[in-house]
């Protein structure tokens, strides 16, 4: 399923989809470093010891390279004829960043961030995909990244149903096992389920031990399972009112101010 489908299956969406189009059509005029795919031989003793790829002394990767370019981005939006209040948010944010404090608008920084950082590790990241052996890393956290899982996905039909964790930083997904906590790693706790009403497909996966949860779709496994984030802020607030906690990275926090 392709973003342009899942928004005019879901059209309050859109003026975000408008808000990515503009930020992705400006951040291609951009000229960012590809991340050098290592060598997979020097990179292999540290996988098999749960060593996330960016984080290995195999990998080299300059982010200083990344910084210019985020720079570079957020000076052609400031620029550019944005809808508001768009335009005022990236003026105020190229004018902190020619002052050493501070900037006022840190969620926006880490989206622009987010978006030139993953065009330059796409090519890294693409050939980690294909040389990965999903049997070797069965791990509660990212091999890409490191990061915690920020939903998961059921793929598949029982009895051989699969479960993938999808990293909400990178978008890489890999295979963890059916029950258990990817947080606190607690086998002898299953997840407790809670499932919405008419929300066929998607559900929230909780921890009783550490409190963690995960969103968690049911869908093909050619789906794009990030989408659904999007379209599931209620069952955030349902897992906040029940004092549950989203232990990965994420666009938004609703325990903030």
């Amino acid at each position: 399923m392709t973003g342009d489908v899942w928004v005019a299956r879901h059209p309050y969406l859109r003026p975000v989809a408008e808000v990515q189009a503009l930020v992705n059509t400006a951040a291609a005029g951009i000229d960012v470093a590809a991340a050098a795919v290592p060598n997979w031989d020097e990179y292999a003793a540290d996988f098999r010891a749960g060593v996330p790829l960016l984080t290995s002394p195999a990998v080299a990767f300059d982010f200083a390279a990344v910084e210019t370019a985020v720079d570079a981005l957020i000076g052609r939006l400031a620029s550019a004829p944005l809808p508001e209040p768009l335009a005022t948010l990236c003026r105020d944010l190229d004018a902190d960043l020619a002052t050493p404090r501070s900037p006022a608008h840190l969620g926006l920084l880490h989206y622009l961030g987010g978006v030139m950082l993953a065009r330059s590790l796409a090519p890294l990241v693409s050939a980690f995909d294909a040389w990965r052996d999903e049997e070797r890393w069965v791990r509660n956290y990212c091999p890409t990244c490191g990061e915690r899982p920020a939903m998961a996905q059921l793929v598949g039909k029982d009895p051989g149903r699969l479960r993938k964790l999808s990293c909400g930083r990178c978008r890489t997904r890999w295979r963890y096992r059916r029950t258990g906590c990817p947080f606190c790693t607690q086998e002898a706790h299953r997840l407790t389920v809670v499932a919405v009403e008419g929300e066929d497909g998607l559900r929230i996966d909780y921890c009783d031990s550490c409190g963690g949860y995960l969103k968690t779709y049911d869908g093909e496994g050619s789906e794009q399972v990030l989408l659904a984030d999007w379209t599931s802020l209620h069952l955030d607030m349902i897992a906040h009112d029940r004092g549950l906690k989203r232990l990965a990275a994420s666009l938004y926090d609703l325990g903030a101010g």
